[in-house]
């Protein structure tokens, strides 16, 4: 719980640490994602859901890892289209424009390895998002994936729109084209395929990674599935908006 102590504490203060103490750094995955919980109870805060980090390449590069993360969405961190989210003390300070699937049944941890046949199944709607990603490490890059897990996975603060009312099982969402840009005109362009291949396929990575790490997903929570375009780098009075074409669009302001 000190562990988890600490991380909360530099979360809700905007501080930053240089690394854990040695006694306090997790020993492998199942450590780490039991930090994670040890914060959602000191938040708290109801979980919403989950996020996958670094799911390309670039990502991987930018935190300084190997693969994939997985981090707890909580409520009290959780904000609906067109409202106001303060910059404070958010080092990483970049808006990403992501997939978000609501699961339909409760996943139990299991031997099997899930596909991504299997999972679209396992969804019950489609949302849009933007994440404001950041860590509680002063340099991220050289901590290592553990570190980072206990670290929420770079969680922060998440834009969830309403869920998508287009048929959207009718669309390849890997080639689905996604815009973020902002008020002064600065803007990426991404598309699906950016997060491990396609959003059900980094799905399908997230529900097996919390199975293999004797996790349940519940039944109703919301899973995002990673940045489908470059990090928008972001500013006070700055004004976001991720477009998703015929799927939607979603707003946020920064203070």
């Amino acid at each position: 719980m000190k562990a988890a102590e600490l991380i909360w504490n530099c979360w809700e203060n905007g501080k930053k640490i240089n690394f854990l103490p040695s006694k306090l750094i997790p020993l492998n995955r199942i450590d780490a994602y039991k930090i994670q919980e040890d914060i959602q109870v000191l938040s708290n805060s109801d979980l919403v859901g989950w996020k996958i980090a670094a799911t390309s390449k670039d990502g991987q590069k930018h935190i300084g890892v190997n693969g994939p993360l997985a981090g707890r969405i909580l409520k009290d961190k959780t904000y609906s289209p067109n409202n106001t989210l303060v910059l404070g003390g958010n080092k990483m300070a970049v808006a990403e424009p992501e997939f978000a699937f609501k699961i339909s049944s409760n996943l139990k941890p299991t031997n099997h390895l899930y596909t991504p046949d299997e999972v679209i199944n396992l969804v019950d709607d489609l949302y849009l998002a933007i994440e404001l990603p950041d860590s509680r490490f002063e340099d991220f890059s050289k901590v290592g994936e553990l570190n980072l897990i206990a670290d929420n996975a770079c969680a922060h603060q998440f834009v969830i729109s309403s869920a998508v009312k287009f048929n959207w099982k009718t669309i390849d969402l890997s080639q689905h084209k996604v815009k973020i840009y902002n008020s002064n005109n600065l803007s990426h362009d991404g598309i699906g395929e950016n997060v491990l291949g396609g959003p059900i396929i980094a799905l399908t990575w997230l529900v097996n990674e919390l199975s293999q790490n004797n996790i349940t997903l519940d039944k109703g929570l919301i899973v995002s599935t990673g940045t489908c375009s470059l990090p928008l780098n972001i500013e006070s009075g700055d004004k976001i908006t991720a477009d998703f074409g015929v799927l939607g669009s979603i707003n946020l302001s920064i203070e």
